[in-house]
């Protein structure tokens, strides 16, 4: 039994930030009844290629979709219509949390925000999720990561310097924004439904991907808000730390981290440097991080003189954090990655039997559970509305021929 096994969640979120924050509830245990729209569905299911193919050949869901839909049942019920509100409304006041990512003010239209749900689930946990939030200037934005990350500063301190070829601020290589906002929307429905438990209380939960990814700019903001500095794009180097950066060696690329003295010591006198380990411009962090440039400069021809393997082999051994620069299947093969079982194969109808990223939780007493695998479009819309509503089978078949619902 999953922690939250005693949890459902009505899910009204699409594409990759919401519906990731539910997953991580699903793995957990909850009960997450994904609505999507009859025909059509998350957009994330055309977010390809690649795009996974069915037994008889045809193109099925995008891979995208795979990414943040596991542990949920997908529900096709169209509320712009009146009675799929309904049938919406209806469902909420047997959810313990709704959480939906449309423009502010969107789902109003159809009786289907915070204060409509409220009026039929006083106890309910109603969690949006938006671009900027539903208060200042910028609430009536869209809200999309790549726009967040330039937003929300994180674009400034990406990628090479000023003046250095190819230089421009650069996004992350995935959806950054949206990832860290869906653990931070994770966090605050947990942190409400321990309320909800201890008082019966319900309450709203406004995110927003801006506000997510200011707070995640940790030491950087810190660097301008205490340190009066304003951080700018430094490539593979750190602001406050040196040296800790990626160095070309002999047959590729290498990441010292060196994080204290003790540790720059050691490189020393692995590196057979011990004159710049004893000279005091390099002896302190400070000192390093103020001759960057000509401590970088003495280090980097330095590199190039062994190979990535002898390197590693070398510092490792005398206790130098370093590491390689691995590819995505690189990181699947590497052994540690596969001790972690960081992968999981999952069964889906249709699609035989697909390899998942896991969940990283590691819980000795309630670790996530993989139940299902992403659904099919509509595939659970009877099973739920049968269940937990108790339409007959010719409710269902008669709002199926209206077009309210889909069945798969």
């Amino acid at each position: 039994m999953g922690a939250l096994s005693h949890i459902r969640v009505l899910d009204l979120s699409r594409v990759l930030a919401a519906p990731f924050a539910t997953q991580i509830l699903g793995d957990l245990g909850a009960e997450v009844l994904k609505i999507e729209k009859p025909g059509e569905g998350d957009e994330t299911r055309a977010f390809g290629p690649p795009f996974l193919q069915d037994q008889n050949g045809e193109r099925g869901d995008a891979t995208y979709f795979l990414t943040a839909n596991r542990n949920k049942k997908s529900v096709a019920i169209d509320f712009g219509k009146p009675e799929g509100a309904a049938l919406i409304r209806r469902l909420s006041r047997r959810a313990h949390v709704v959480v939906e990512n449309f423009k502010t003010g969107t789902l109003a239209k159809y009786g289907l925000d915070y204060e409509a749900l409220k009026a039929e689930n006083p106890a309910l946990i109603y969690c949006s999720l938006t671009g900027f939030g539903h208060t200042g200037p910028y609430k009536d934005k869209a809200g999309y990561d790549y726009l967040i990350q330039g937003m929300g500063g994180l674009m400034s301190i990406t990628g090479l310097p000023d003046g250095a070829p190819g230089a421009e601020p650069m996004k992350v290589g995935v959806a950054i924004s949206d990832l860290v906002t869906g653990l931070y929307t994770a966090n605050a429905i947990q942190a409400a439904l321990i309320h909800q438990a201890r008082t019966g209380e319900g309450q709203a939960i406004d995110m927003a991907l801006f506000d997510c990814q200011v707070a995640a700019l940790a030491n950087q903001a810190m660097n301008y808000l205490s340190g009066g500095m304003v951080p700018g794009r430094m490539g593979n180097a750190h602001p406050n730390i040196v040296p800790y950066q990626v160095f070309a060696t002999a047959d590729g690329h290498l990441i010292l981290a060196i994080a204290n003295d003790g540790q720059f010591r050691r490189f020393c006198k692995a590196a057979r440097l011990e004159h710049l380990g004893g000279d005091p411009h390099y002896a302190t962090n400070a000192e390093r991080v103020g001759h960057r440039e000509e401590l970088i400069a003495l280090l980097t021809p330095i590199f190039t003189t062994r190979s990535n393997v002898e390197w590693i082999a070398m510092l490792e051994a005398a206790n130098v954090p370093c590491g390689p620069i691995n590819r995505i299947d690189e990181v699947f093969a590497d052994p540690q990655a596969q001790a972690r079982e960081l992968t999981v194969s999952m069964p889906r109808a249709g699609s035989g039997n697909l390899d998942l990223v896991a969940s990283p939780l590691k819980l000795e007493k309630t670790p996530p559970e993989y139940r299902m695998a992403p659904p099919l479009l509509g595939q659970h819309t009877g099973e739920i509305l049968s269940q937990i509503l108790g339409l007959g089978a010719g409710e269902i078949e008669t709002l199926r021929k209206r077009q309210i619902i889909a069945l798969r």
